[in-house]
């Protein structure tokens, strides 16, 4: 891991699988997601325009494609958050904009030890 802050953000108990929380580190407010028992930690700021995008809510996208005779489905349930001012979606893992590929959240580190959810800024 990288050099940086380390915040201890609570207990794994308070992350469940397909859970997220937005919580404070230093003067940062970060989203900790658990997604299938993967963490990932997004700043709750979108980009589009400064919205509380971790305030948002996970669930999936619709998507259209050949492969479903262009039919509209409901893909990557769990895996996308989407911003509550003006439903901007992101994925989780990479945080890709679905909309607008130029545009890419930053990660945090964050990860469990000894039964606590650590994230490093």
């Amino acid at each position: 891991m990288t050099e940086g802050t380390v915040f201890e953000v609570g207990p794994v108990t308070d992350f469940p699988p397909d859970t997220h929380r937005v919580v404070a580190a230093g003067k940062r407010m970060v989203g900790i997601f658990n997604v299938a028992g993967a963490f990932y930690a997004l700043p709750n700021l979108c980009p589009h325009q400064l919205g509380p995008l971790c305030r948002g809510v996970v669930s999936g996208t619709l998507s259209a494609s050949k492969a479903s005779n262009w039919k509209m489905e409901w893909v990557r349930d769990g895996e996308i958050i989407t911003c509550p001012w003006h439903a901007m979606e992101y994925d989780i893992a990479s945080g890709q904009c679905l909309a607008h590929p130029e545009i890419r959240l930053r990660h945090y580190d964050v990860w469990v030890e000894d039964e606590r959810v650590k994230l490093r800024l």
